[in-house]
Order: C-alpha cells, then structure tokens, then sequence
C-alpha cells in the first residue's frame, strides 16, 4: 500500500501527452523555444501556475512547460507531467558559474548535482548526491556537438537560498569541482529517478561567482545569444529523443 495520502493524478479535463517534455525555468526562454519548435502560443493546460504548450509533427508529440522556479514548484510540475504520460523531460534554465574557467554565457551539462535544496529528502535514494539519466546526458551532448558556444559537463549544487552563497561554501564546492549552482536540477533529478523517468538538464551561465565577487551578466549579448542558440538545440534534442523507442 502506497504511504502517500495526496499522489499526483490525472483529471478529467487534462490532456495526454506524448513521452518527450521541456521544462523551460524561465518565460524569455520559453518563448524562445516555443518559436524555435513552432509551437503555438495557446496553451492547452497550466500545472501550478506554469503553461503547458504542446506540438504535434507527424507522430512526434513534444510538450513544453514553464516558466518555474525553485525546487518545490519545479517538482510539483514533474509529478504532474508524469502522470499525464512523460518519461523523458529536458529541463532548460540558467545557472551561476562557481569556476573561473566557466563563464557567462557558457552551458553546463549537469552529470552529477549535490543537493543543496529541502526538496530532495523526499525523494530518498541512497546515494548523497543525484544524478540525471545517461541516456538525457547523451543526447543533450550530442545535440550540442559542433555548437559555438563553449561547454562542460560537470556538476552542479542546487539551493533554496541564493542569497546565502557564501564565500566558504563557493570554495568548499571548487574542492568538490562542483561548476555551477542553480536552484531545480538536484530536486528535479531525485524525483525523475524515484518516479521511474529520465531526466537531463541543459543550463546556460547567467553570472560568475568563481572569483568570489558576483558578476552577473543577465544583460550581456554574450548570455543572450547563448539563450537563442539554445532553443534552437533543445528543439533538435527533442527530434532525436522521439526517435528513440522505449
């Protein structure tokens, strides 16, 4: 017997959705990949509070969802997106860079995140850390081969609280070589790998915290070129992974 009392379920009026989900953190970006994948504006759900876009090409079915943000919100839309039918989702947001070779505008593939914020927990696994599907891991690489913009694959430390990026623990995470710190990947991953899905992350360099002066760089050209090319490769990415059969 299930310990849980409220699970996640699909109603009456919700849609089906095919297996391939984006998760777009951000509503700049969301529009961006919505265009990119040309997908129509109207959307035909919302889960807590984020809009749910959907499109069909022939019989690839490819939903995007967003804007989100932190761990709590971002979980509670996967839950949602599971029982409507997903298992594979990419999710597209930003991170800050906690090294000094990792800069604005770059991407980070998260292979590893460490569990930062209070989502996680409920998700019990037995490793410290979490970590995203292989197969999600691949394809995001080779959807960014031959990009322009430079890339790492490394991990991540997700939190609740980014105003307690404190000195000590930025150099205690360079130790671990830890690349970036955002605010959803660790939480999303622990709950995609206890409710039996994949999941792979694709993150762009908002600003720079490695020298441990923040500099951010939300308005640069550099971050915001980052952002286009990127929706363009999570569209891409999404064409290959409907092609892949279960």
């Amino acid at each position: 017997m299930s310990e849980e009392i409220v699970s996640p379920r699909k109603g009456r009026k919700d849609p089906a959705i095919g297996p391939v989900v984006v998760m777009a953190a951000m509503q700049k970006d969301l529009a961006l990949i919505r265009r990119s994948m040309d997908v129509s504006a109207k959307a035909i759900s919302s889960i807590a509070a984020s809009r749910l876009y959907r499109r069909n090409r022939g019989d690839q079915n490819v939903t995007l969802v967003g804007p989100m943000l932190g761990a709590p919100q971002a979980v509670l839309i996967l839950e949602k997106l599971v029982v409507l039918g997903a298992k594979k989702i990419l999710f597209f947001g930003w991170c800050g860079s906690i090294r000094e070779d990792v800069k604005n505008g770059d991407f980070v593939i998260p292979d590893r995140a460490v569990i930062g914020e209070g989502t996680s927990i409920y998700y019990p696994s037995k490793n410290e850390d979490t970590k995203p599907s292989s197969g999600m891991v691949k394809a995001i690489r080779e959807g960014l081969e031959g990009c322009s913009v430079s890339c790492h694959t490394g991990p991540v430390w997700s939190t609740d609280a980014p105003y307690r990026e404190t000195k000590r623990k930025i150099l205690s995470l360079q130790r671990e070589g830890v690349m970036g710190v955002d605010m959803e990947v660790s939480a999303l991953f622990s709950a995609a790998w206890f409710r039996n899905v994949e999941c792979g992350a694709l993150l762009v360099v908002s600003d720079e915290l490695g020298s441990l002066r923040w500099k951010p760089g939300f308005s640069s050209s550099r971050f915001r070129r980052s952002r286009k090319v990127a929706a363009d490769i999570v569209s891409s990415i999404c064409d290959n992974l409907v092609l892949i059969k279960e």
